[in-house]
């Protein structure tokens, strides 16, 4: 009897914690618009009115899946707990067709994880802990740094006949001019041969590889403040935030 009385207490914990856990898609970033709330899979957001619409999500518990078809085909992405304020980020903005949540049974590494917002830090909710909305005041997107960038250039010195030519008899006139009788001719003769080899390059196609430092485009994190209570708090963010921040009584981020 204890053992079926144990038994019967594990099913119901594990059931009570596949209950909690929970996603709520939203129609906007940042959490504006309709929202859809689950605690459970959704193999198609068509039957739920919700297909292609979703901009950013709220993970409360457990961790899920939300991929670009129905059926968890096409492209996918793994969430934990937390705020996700753009799936644009995630190349899903607008995109979702179904959801579901990770199961004992589907082996998914940390690493396929999108990393957590705030800069991974534990801003996670207390137990008993009063929630508000503080607004923020600017958003300033911090980049990687700079990248060398290098290219190939074709430079034009390609072989050009008229310009061979024309390098032959300048020089051969030149070499003319030097020497007399049997030296006059055969400085005539290497004026031309000379000449015509500096014609020769005239016009010649080579391939030249340049480099240069430039600007990386993809932003290492974002640089958010808000204001809370008449002070301005700072916090480091991987996704950039709505028009407000959810924060506690100390003015702390919270997801």
């Amino acid at each position: 009897m204890t053992i079926l009385k144990g038994a019967l207490a594990l099913a119901t914990m594990a059931f009570a914690v596949q209950a909690a856990a929970q996603i709520t898609l939203y129609e906007h970033e940042g959490f504006g618009g309709r929202p859809l709330s689950t605690g459970s899979q959704i193999d198609s957001l068509v039957d739920v009115g919700f297909n292609d619409r979703a901009s950013s999500v709220v993970v409360t518990s457990g961790r899920w899946q939300i991929c670009e078809h129905a059926n968890y085909q096409g492209h996918c992405v793994f969430l934990r707990p937390g705020q996700y304020p753009s799936l644009a980020a995630m190349h899903l903005n607008d995109a979702p067709s179904s959801v579901r949540r990770v199961g004992r049974n589907m082996r998914v590494s940390d690493n396929s994880y999108v990393a957590p917002p705030y800069g991974g830090r534990d801003y996670g909710r207390r137990a008993n802990e009063r929630l508000y909305e503080a607004n923020v005041t600017s958003v300033r997107a911090v980049l990687d740094g700079s990248e060398q960038r290098c290219w190939v250039e074709r430079e034009q010195v390609s072989y050009n006949v008229p310009g061979a030519v024309a390098g032959a008899v300048i020089g051969g006139i030149l070499g003319h001019q030097i020497g007399n009788g049997r030296g006059q001719d055969l400085a005539t003769v290497g004026g031309a041969v000379a000449g015509g080899a500096i014609g020769a390059n005239i016009g010649r196609t080579q391939d030249v590889q340049r480099c240069a430092s430039v600007q990386s485009q993809t932003p290492s994190y974002y640089d958010v403040s808000y204001l809370f209570r008449g002070q301005e708090h700072h916090v480091q963010m991987t996704a950039p935030p709505g028009p407000t921040v959810t924060v506690n009584a100390r003015g702390e981020p919270r997801v």
